[in-house]
């Protein structure tokens, strides 16, 4: 029986605990007997990361691609792939013996869109609206707005009203990333009299990210009133023919609300909160199994494996939805807590990408080590501790790691801004992996560390099971050891982890990333907004 659809608002969290630290580094452990790990209470580090494993996650992925495939081929917010795995979440959890409820939200959904070209070569393109898009229909000629084509461009098409000088009203404006936000290029088409908007990724580098599909953001809801949808460079270079004509259709917005995932197990404390979550949909492209099935199969082997805990501080989970929409179910549920209830939440971790098919291991970068946080962007104190957890469980297992831009580009982003400490793990999206970082972590170099990044190929093939493995242990331990005590993070002392944690001190992170620079500044990216 599914948990009544409710707003449970009322559970938080404010404390954090120090840790008896033995120099003793935890390995990661082959799995027990599944019916050892059911019947015990997993209340030691050694215990759980026996039972925690790249196993138990592929189970999870497994049935959110069965999920996918039964549902259009796809889990996005507001289509019957994301009801189906809300519902596979709540019966694990409820099957586990966890505190289970659904946090609604409002949600715009805005359906499949089209991009046709007509002539002079008939083609249907893979799309996209931006957000903040009008709907509309629109079938009509291309024009093209000061477009820089080839390797090395500068591009700034769009961004200057004089680019539209002598637009043919009623004309559907081609205009290419670059130099200004999306925002302007769609603004301006709209003033000039276009009926339509197409923007096409950039290509001015060969990597997949400035050559392939581009669906992003205009910076808020209903900011132009015509239809603005995406297209891949290559696109763009066959839309920019003469002649060219396309057909560009946004459906209407509809009004369907969606569901985040709460599950909690009570702890002696329960003003002190240790939360983490993950987010659960997919984009309209593709089933999204490492994007992001990893990170919330990882939270569900979590839960299944520690339900006979009985922790001092309460542990609240999280499946959100409506990320690739731009973080709003993680948004909705932060807003819509009292000051009472934030202060209960001692901190935060998120869980998302976390076994990319040509990964490196990647920490959320506290201290700044590595990346200047964006302008703009807070780190709550004691976010700083929890890097250093995740980097000293990265060195007990010997496994090299790397700094992530703390961008707030995923669900910590609500947390953070009400000053609540967080960390997390990703292993890369669609930036590609240097010659450096092949020798240290393998995989290939010159490739995305996600080649199938928001498309229809992140399926089940899509993930690597050792980085699975690797941060499943990695999440586990994190989640138990400060369920016993938070004091490193926010003051609040708990009690002893029995056995101890048992880590050493971090190595350091690798220094592959550029300092500050080289492409990781947009973390993971739910559609650019920018000049990135």
């Amino acid at each position: 029986m599914k948990s009544p659809v409710t707003r449970s608002r009322g559970i938080a969290i404010a404390t954090v605990a120090a840790f008896a630290v033995a120099l003793i580094p935890v390995g990661a452990a082959t799995a027990a007997p599944a019916a050892k790990c059911d019947n015990r209470n997993n209340n030691t580090i050694a215990k759980l990361l026996e039972c925690v494993d790249a196993d138990g996650a592929m189970e999870h992925l497994e049935a959110f691609q069965a999920i996918a495939d039964a549902n259009g081929g796809n889990r996005a917010a507001g289509l019957p792939g994301y009801e189906a795995s809300v519902d596979y979440v709540v019966d694990t959890l409820e099957a586990a013996g966890w505190n289970v409820s659904i946090d609604e939200f409002p949600y715009t959904f805005v359906g499949p869109s089209t991009l046709d070209q007509i002539l002079p070569t008939p083609a249907s393109y893979p799309t996209g609206p931006f957000t903040g898009s009008g709907p509309g229909n629109v079938t009509a000629a291309v024009t093209a707005v000061d477009l820089q084509l080839g390797l090395g461009n500068t591009s700034t098409s769009g961004c200057e009203a004089a680019d539209f000088a002598g637009f043919p009203a009623g004309n559907i404006a081609l205009v290419q990333r670059g130099t200004c936000p999306f925002a302007d290029k769609a603004v301006n088409a709209e003033a000039a009299g276009a009926g339509g908007v197409i923007i096409f990724n950039q290509g001015n580098l060969a990597s997949d990210d400035r050559q392939g599909l581009i669906v992003g953001t205009l910076g808020g809801p209903n900011v132009v009133g015509i239809p603005v949808v995406g297209a891949s460079y290559e696109q763009g270079v066959a839309l920019s023919q003469a002649g060219s004509t396309a057909r560009v259709f946004v459906p209407a917005p509809e009004q369907r609300p969606q569901k985040n995932v709460i599950a909690e197990l009570p702890g002696t404390n329960d003003d002190n909160v240790v939360m983490a979550g993950a987010h659960l949909d997919s984009v309209q492209a593709g089933p999204g199994i490492n994007d992001n099935g990893s990170g919330s199969a990882a939270l569900l082997d979590l839960a299944q494996n520690i339900s006979k805990l009985k922790p001092e501080n309460t542990i609240r989970l999280a499946w959100w939805g409506a990320e690739e929409s731009g973080l709003i179910g993680s948004e909705e549920y932060v807003a819509e807590l009292s000051q009472e209830e934030q202060d209960r939440i001692a901190l935060y971790l998120n869980f998302d990408m976390v076994a990319s098919p040509n990964y490196i291991f990647m920490v959320y970068d506290g201290n700044e080590s590595g990346w200047l946080a964006p302008e703009g962007v807070p780190i709550p104190d004691g976010s700083t501790e929890i890097e250093n957890l995740f980097e000293r469980y990265y060195t007990s297992v010997g496994e090299p790691y790397d700094d992530a831009q703390f961008s707030g580009r995923s669900d910590y982003d609500a947390f953070i801004r009400v000053g609540i400490p967080a960390g997390g793990l990703f292993t890369g999206a669609e930036v590609v992996k240097t010659a450096q970082q092949e020798e240290i972590w393998g995989g290939i170099a010159g490739e995305s560390y996600d080649q199938c990044y928001h498309q229809v190929c992140d399926t089940i093939d899509n993930i690597n099971e050792h980085a699975m493995g690797v941060n499943a242990d990695a999440v586990a331990l994190a989640v138990l050891a400060y369920s016993y005590s938070t004091e490193s993070v926010n003051g609040v002392a708990g009690v002893a982890i029995p056995g101890g944690l048992n880590l050493p001190a971090a190595a350091g992170p690798e220094g592959t990333i550029g300092g500050n620079a080289g492409g990781l500044d947009h973390d993971h990216d739910h559609g650019p907004s920018d000049l990135d």
